[in-house]
């Protein structure tokens, strides 16, 4: 009995002192992201140079991605992923890119239909190696409109909390506290830019690099226009946000107004798609002499161009800035 309940205390202990070293590991780790996070917040906006070595002593990046930066594209494809809030990198998003083209080269081929398998093959995988591309595009979208819809709440609290009577820098870090994600993110970017000494100027620059909305540049304009008049920057917050509060509800009205040109175009677009899918499905061999014949070919070529050329010409009547 006695050596049981010895066993048993051993592994109780055991599991105890296992428990507080994880915890005291997590700890460690969540105070280390936290200060790379603060570092690179200046050195991604061009701070000095020494403090980069506080992040990863190879200089953070690998054979490829040093080889990458020199290519023109490398730079919009890296801003692109921090838009979008991934934490993706030029090598992981190339990666993808090749997987994707690999798996559309391989079901072009596997396509019934007859045509030249190099021209299935290139067809299908390069539209594949771009789905990467889309993907990172639409989250950029959804990420950008979801922090333009919070800028107004972060705003009208950042005023609130400056008519406490509080610090503009401490209420940069209360709004990066209670703000929820993405910009509850890049509002404690800013407070953690300025805590580590750079200038107002430039860390609000950063922001607006970071979060490339016309209302964001507004902020940064007005914030950086009182510094140098004065005036009271509450009351020039909180009528910024009820003008972009404004300017959503017009924008809800022009999309409500603009819905039947935008279903339609959908449908002008996916019919034509829907249908010739339908017919290789059901009749693999019905569209074998249009492909096989010149002028066939020239006419789906044509067709091709003519349905992108009408599908830009109608996002342009119906898309209107507001």
């Amino acid at each position: 009995m006695n050596t049981i309940l010895a066993f048993c205390f051993l592994v109780i202990l055991a599991l105890l002192l296992l428990s507080i070293s994880v915890g005291l590991k997590y700890y460690e780790s969540s105070r280390r992201k936290k200060l790379v996070s603060m570092l690179r917040t200046v050195t991604e906006s061009g701070q000095e140079r020494q403090v980069n070595l506080l992040i990863a002593e190879g200089g953070g990046r690998d054979a490829m991605e040093n080889a990458l930066v020199s290519i023109n594209f490398s730079e919009k494809i890296v801003q692109l992923i921090a838009e979008a809030g991934m934490d993706w990198t030029l090598t992981r998003f190339l990666v993808t890119s090749l997987v994707t083209f690999i798996i559309g080269a391989v079901m072009g081929l596997a396509m019934p239909v007859n045509a030249s398998p190099m021209a299935k093959l290139f067809l299908v995988a390069g539209i594949a190696a771009f789905l990467p591309l889309m993907y990172l595009k639409k989250k950029r979208g959804a990420r950008l409109a979801a922090l333009e819809a919070q800028l107004p709440d972060a705003l009208d609290f950042l005023s609130r909390s400056m008519r406490a009577g509080h610090a503009f820098t401490i209420s940069l870090e209360m709004v990066g506290e209670e703000i929820h994600e993405p910009l509850g993110q890049e509002f404690r970017a800013l407070f953690n830019e300025q805590n580590l000494g750079a200038s107002l100027e430039r860390s609000l620059a950063s922001f607006h690099k970071r979060v490339p909305l016309p209302d964001v540049r507004f902020f940064a304009s007005a914030v950086l226009l009182q510094r140098q008049t004065g005036g009271n920057l509450a009351e020039i917050l909180n009528r910024l946000s009820q003008i972009i509060r404004e300017r959503f509800r017009l924008k809800g009205q022009v999309k409500a107004a603009s819905g039947h040109g935008r279903l339609t175009a959908t449908i002008l677009t996916l019919l034509p798609i829907a249908t010739l899918i339908g017919l290789v499905v059901s009749s693999p061999g019905y569209l074998d002499p249009m492909l096989n014949d010149p002028t066939g070919r020239k006419l789906i070529a044509a067709g091709i161009m003519a349905q992108i050329i009408g599908n830009f010409f109608i996002r342009k009547v119906i898309k209107i800035k507001v």
